[in-house]
């Protein structure tokens, strides 16, 4: 069971993707004028989505329900590619100021440097194993068409790197493909190094 400091820091963790989104929600909201408009066109990003469970599950943990390791292990990772594929691909395509930059600081930045941090000082070790990253390659999988289709419907899409009318299907594919490797890989790395802060030679076996 995590403890005070832990549970401290977990709602950190919770507050600052709070922040990120509360912020970000209002900065939306000043151009849209509509509440209904403005939670419909947030709930198009990963980035939100992902934040928004970061703030429930370390929500959680800082009121004292129990989390899973595996839970934490699949919230851990999609922070990280949010973080991954903000720094890789989309930093700078906009010019942001303002409410809009500090909610983009928090979410893309903050956010995915202090849940690992978090998970590395407080979470328990030891729990994760093999099909695991298989597993947390769900949520992202089940994103990718629905962020097609809200695409192809409304003529936005989400991130450049899906963008059909631009890319085209067969290059959005591929960028999928890559990227879901590099999830997969990711999520086999953090099993390997799960095993390592349990004081164990390896955790990449069947969970239990």
């Amino acid at each position: 069971m995590t403890g005070t400091v832990g549970r401290v820091g977990a709602a950190v963790v919770a507050l600052t993707a709070l922040a990120g989104l509360t912020i970000q929600y209002r900065a939306t909201m000043a151009q849209t004028g509509s509440a209904t408009e403005t939670l419909w066109i947030l709930l198009r990003f990963f980035t939100i989505l992902t934040n928004g469970v970061v703030a429930l599950t370390f929500g959680a943990v800082a009121v004292g329900r129990r989390v899973t390791p595996r839970w934490l292990g699949g919230v851990l990772l999609a922070i990280l590619l949010v973080g991954i594929i903000y720094g890789l691909l989309l930093r700078g395509l906009l010019s942001l100021s303002g409410c809009a930059l500090l909610a983009d600081t928090l979410l893309h930045k903050v956010t995915p440097l202090l849940a690992p941090l978090w998970w590395i000082a407080f979470a328990r070790k030891g729990r994760l194993g093999r099909r695991d990253p298989w597993i947390w390659a769900i949520f992202p999988a089940a994103y990718l068409p629905y962020a097609l289709l809200r695409g192809l419907a409304e003529g936005h899409y989400a991130y450049p790197f899906i963008n059909v009318a631009k890319l085209g299907m067969g290059q959005v594919v591929i960028n999928a493909l890559l990227i879901a490797i590099g999830f997969v890989l990711a999520g086999y790395a953090l099993v390997w190094i799960d095993g390592r802060f349990s004081g164990r030679p390896s955790r990449l076996r069947p969970t239990r």
